[in-house]
Formats: C-alpha cells, structure tokens, sequence
C-alpha cells in the first residue's frame, strides 16, 4: 500500500521486529519487546489489529497453529520516505533544502558524515538525467 504511513514509536517498534523476523506472531513480538517496553501481549495484538486495517501489516493462520502470523505489507523504505516526505510537508513547508540545512547544522554531524553526504549527492548527480 503506497502512501502515508505515520506510525507511532510503538507501531515502528512492532513492525521491525516484524522486518527482522520477515514474520511474526503476537508471542514473539511481545518477547521482541516485552523487557524494554513491559507491553501487554494484549498491546501487542491491538497495535497489530489497527496496523492491519491500514494494510501495514497481513496476517495468516497456518494449519497447525493457534497464533496468527503478521508479515509486513510495507517495507522499512517505504515507511521512511512516507514519514520523512510527512515530516518534510509540516515541519518545513515541503521545502527539502530547508530540511537538509537544519539536518546539517546539527552539532552532531562530523566530517566524515559530511564527506559520505558529499559522495551521495555526486552519485545522485552522475545517475540523474540533466535538468536544464
């Protein structure tokens, strides 16, 4: 489902251990994160009732087993772009230079940061048709 995601901290907590796992019940997301969060396994399965009925996340129900097993309906990429693209609209008007300067001026960016920034945009830039 292409789109808007924007999850809550929970719902993105659930869904990597969902990514990690490629699929996952209700018994091993709890335990995923049961000792850094103390959820309910009943947490567990609302945040992914609602995932579901957004098309975030599916679920089957193998013969031999009692549990549902959830698979993710979206990637981790996908989820990002949507909720940086979201992040992007509100916080700086969609204005993606605005964003990149904020990101830059950060006291928390080194040099080598800046040099791996610099290599990806000539990468963009060698692979992207020309715009004149």
């Amino acid at each position: 489902m292409p789109g808007r995601h924007q999850l809550t901290e929970l719902q993105l907590a659930i869904l990597r251990v969902i990514w990690d796992k490629g699929e996952a019940t209700v018994q091993d997301i709890w335990e995923a994160l049961h000792a850094e969060r103390g959820l309910a396994q009943t947490t567990v399965a609302t945040m992914l009732s609602r995932l579901e009925r957004r098309g975030v996340v599916t679920r089957r129900a193998p013969p031999q087993s009692r549990q549902y097993h959830y698979r993710a309906a979206v990637t981790e990429e996908e989820v990002q772009h949507s909720m940086v693209g979201e992040l992007t609209e509100r916080l700086f008007d969609g204005d993606v230079t605005a964003l990149v300067q904020h990101l830059l001026s950060g006291a928390d960016v080194s040099p080598g940061d800046i040099a791996k920034i610099r290599d990806m945009i000539e990468r963009v830039e060698t692979n992207a048709p020309e715009t004149k």
